[in-house]
């Protein structure tokens, strides 16, 4: 919340101190603590103590502590949780970041405590590591990211850790929940303009619009765009091409950018199958998107081309590193998941297990799998969340109440 940082200096907010602790937390249960650790893993290597607790347990701990820069207070559970924030107020130094998490998903209570009380940031349970690295990280490092990647749609690009784990089935179911089951302007974009079999599964028509886009991006405006992307439903939108294999695509270094940025003002998410191939369509898909899903399935090879992925760096958009999806876990033979973490050094952030005849029928039929209850929806609903899809309003924007004074 960056009009927090006038209040802090009118308060004659310290500068930052060698000897404070970087991160405190009081964490009322395992869950939200797995997922802050995990979380705040980039933006703080070390520095991150986490007890558990709640804003009770934190006021009698800072009556005795020393400040630390940034304060973590778990809610959940009382009663009169703005009754306890001030009080928590009056023991800790002027300046300390506090952030809240807690059990009230509420706009006027988030309104209240960050515009009104000075709290710098509140994330509702259940968290995730998306929203921990989106709106906790930035305020822990002091990094801002730029207004261009805050304003308008979302951008998650699902990448295959090699070819035939899944990687468009997932992308384009993705695209199937966040626009039909949840109704949110959403757009598929399949990178593959040659082999791309995203259309296909979703039961759209391909044209000519993404190649055009992309090799003559000067005439990319949300005129051509209304145009480009075919409908599916009301809400969902597919941008795909079936070009001739004798016709290699002449791509425009940049253009993708600017297509994404086009598409951004007029969709909620902007969903791209990207391969993993090392081609600069791919790379500039990657770099210009806010989230990064490495889809692998449970081989050897797997294993080792997503340590690949995740050793590439973040792009600008990225607060956090890439979420991993293992796909078909439980098939015959494969490695198991805690196999896999121990390899990857990386816990496994959403799991999708091996559902043979369902998939074989959705792909056959060209019915998104996504449509039926069961294990499968539930994986992709997990995924959604994982990258930034939420059923809450977002009011962040909302003014300040002008009655309140804030308190740190």
């Amino acid at each position: 919340m960056a009009d927090q940082e006038p209040y802090l200096k009118s308060f004659g907010a310290p500068g930052p101190r060698l000897d404070r602790v970087t991160v405190l937390a009081f964490i009322t249960e395992s869950a939200t603590e797995n997922v802050l650790r995990d979380g705040l893993g980039d933006a703080v290597a070390s520095g991150l103590d986490i007890r558990r607790g709640n804003v009770r347990t934190a006021i009698q701990a800072m009556a005795k502590l020393q400040t630390p820069e940034v304060l973590i207070i778990d809610i959940s559970g009382d009663d009169q949780p703005l009754s306890a924030l001030g009080e928590l107020s009056d023991l800790v130094e002027p300046g300390v970041r506090v952030l809240v998490v807690g059990d009230i998903d509420d706009v006027n209570f988030y309104r209240h405590i960050t515009r009104g009380m000075g709290v710098m940031e509140y994330i509702s349970k259940p968290l995730t590591r998306e929203a921990v690295g989106r709106h906790f990280s930035p305020l822990i490092t002091r990094k801002t990211v730029g207004a261009d990647a805050v304003r308008g749609g979302r951008v998650i690009s699902v990448t295959g850790a090699r070819g035939g784990v899944g990687a468009t089935t997932i992308a384009g179911n993705l695209a199937w929940y966040l626009g039909v089951i949840s109704k949110r302007h959403t757009v598929f974009v399949e990178a593959d303009l040659h082999m791309g079999s995203g259309a296909l599964l979703l039961g759209a028509k391909t044209g000519p619009g993404l190649r055009m886009a992309l090799e003559t991006p000067d005439r990319v405006d949300q005129v051509f765009m209304e145009r480009a992307a075919l409908p599916v439903t009301e809400r969902l939108f597919v941008l795909s091409s079936e070009e001739r294999l004798s016709e290699p695509l002449n791509y425009v270094p940049g253009a993708a950018q600017k297509l994404i940025d086009v598409l951004r003002v007029r969709y909620n998410f902007v969903i791209t199958d990207v391969s993993f191939t090392p081609m600069q369509i791919n790379h500039d898909l990657l770099e210009y998107s806010h989230q990064r899903v490495i889809v692998m399935d449970p081989t050897l090879a797997s294993v080792r081309d997503t340590l690949r992925l995740i050793g590439l760096p973040n792009g600008p958009w990225q607060t956090q590193s890439p979420t991993i999806l293992l796909n078909r876990q439980g098939r015959p033979g494969g490695l198991t998941r805690k196999q896999i973490e121990d390899a990857l050094k990386s816990k496994i952030h959403v799991i999708i297990p091996d559902l043979p005849k369902q998939m074989n029928e959705s792909a056959s039929f060209g019915n998104p799998a996504v449509v039926e209850r069961g294990a499968f929806r539930q994986g992709i609903t997990d995924l959604a969340r994982e990258v930034g899809f939420t059923s809450a309003r977002d009011d962040q924007g909302a003014a300040p109440p002008e009655d309140v004074m804030p308190i740190w």
